[in-house]
């Protein structure tokens, strides 16, 4: 079975299943999208088409949520690279106990709308305000090539105000979630999937308030894929903000909030 068989044969088990064609179609676009991006195959990413549109089912009967006390705050967000306009006057409130998609096309700001919320790169209008502590995960990059993961643990957690065995506990207990034994090798050792779910564990030590999470699954096989998703309902029935950057035009099925930042006026 390839990608485009096995994609054919997902969209008929999701329609089988009495899916809304709007999301049977996202559902698609969100998987074709990771197997392009990951270069794995179907069926030891995904599974079975029936078994994973099964998953998606159950999924979809989850209900939006209308949050709590507002986490983040990001007003009238505008970036520019030279004369280009990457974001222009965009605008995201997020509450407790919700999560929320930043979708849109390669290239219209995703990531570097969750870097100016992260504090990590400068805005050219707007503001951001974050009402608790934050933990932020990356798209690329975010580990150090020589340290081990327990070492990591330890580097991170020191910031956030934990003890080396605490980091340490932590750190391991989070990376069993994700089916990953913390392994002691270091990083450069690492495929780049694991080093996504080193990064994934980092952003979530120390119990953050608002989890900003750009594009944390890709390189996830089906089963940590779906692990991933269920953190993120854990982290919004514990009260937290989450903001995850994803390639969908779409995430209802799995979170209370879209901002789609395609075809915005630049």
């Amino acid at each position: 079975m390839n990608v485009d068989s096995w994609l054919t044969a997902l969209a008929g088990e999701l329609h089988r299943h009495g899916v809304s064609p709007e999301v049977g179609r996202n559902v698609v676009a969100e998987a074709a999208t990771h197997l392009r991006d990951s270069g794995e195959h179907p069926l030891r990413v995904f599974g079975r088409p029936a078994a994973y549109a099964a998953a998606v089912v159950d999924s979809v009967g989850r209900v939006p949520r209308r949050g709590g006390r507002v986490l983040l705050e990001a007003v009238g967000i505008t970036k520019k690279y030279g004369k280009r306009v990457v974001l222009s006057d965009v605008d995201l409130t997020v509450r407790s106990g919700q999560i929320a998609a930043v979708v849109g096309a390669n290239g219209c700001g995703k990531s570097t709308f969750l870097r100016i919320c992260a504090g990590m790169t400068g805005a050219d209008g707007g503001e951001v305000r974050v009402h608790g502590s934050l933990g932020y995960c990356p798209q690329a990059g975010g580990t150090a090539d020589f340290l081990t993961p327990d070492e990591h643990f330890v580097l991170i957690g020191a910031g956030r105000g934990l003890t080396r065995e605490e980091a340490r506990s932590s750190g391991r207990s989070r990376a069993a979630v994700l089916d990953w034994p913390a392994e002691p090798a270091q990083a450069r050792h690492l495929s780049g999937g694991t080093r996504q779910k080193l990064n994934l564990v980092l952003a979530g030590l120390g119990d953050p308030d608002v989890l900003l999470l750009d594009e944390p699954y890709q390189g996830f096989d089906r089963g940590t894929y779906l692990d991933f998703w269920e953190q993120a309902w854990r982290w919004r029935d514990a009260g937290k903000a989450v903001v995850v950057v994803t390639h969908l035009l779409n995430q209802a099925d799995r979170v209370d909030l879209v901002l789609d930042l395609t075809g915005r006026d630049r």
